[in-house]
């Protein structure tokens, strides 16, 4: 490997860790090392020594570790997001089955108050039943 591809790849380390990349979205990939530094990927992958102090710094680098909380906010925030849309199928659940109840009620009531329209006011006595 030549001292200006090594150069290259360094350069770009330094602007993907310091978070100013030029030619990528600054997460911190090797896709994006190779992309940055304007080298092929096989290149880079020959440069071993590069590469093994790239790891290196990824896992402790405050980028990193901001991704990871990223991450795991993500996840959590889907898993509140899965917990909310089945509480929300549960309340509409219930939603609909109150509503079937309220339309039955409704036409039972209307059919009381049909049957009460046609019914006469004149109210017959029945006779009292004698007691022997």
């Amino acid at each position: 490997m030549s001292a200006q591809t090594e150069q290259a790849l360094r350069e770009a380390m330094e602007r993907l860790f310091t978070g100013r990349p030029i030619r990528t979205d600054g997460k911190l990939t090797k896709n994006n090392l190779w992309r940055e530094a304007g080298v092929s990927r096989a290149t880079m992958n020959r440069a071993t020594v590069l590469l093994a102090e790239w790891d290196n710094r990824v896992g402790r680098s405050p980028a990193s570790l901001h991704d990871q909380h990223q991450q795991e906010e993500i996840t959590r925030l889907r898993r509140q997001l899965r917990g909310i849309r089945q509480e929300r199928q549960r309340l509409q659940q219930q939603v609909d089955a109150a509503a079937t109840v309220i339309a039955t009620l409704h036409a039972e009531n209307a059919a009381l108050r049909e049957q009460l329209t046609n019914c006469s006011d004149v109210v017959v006595p029945l006779p009292l039943a004698r007691r022997e």
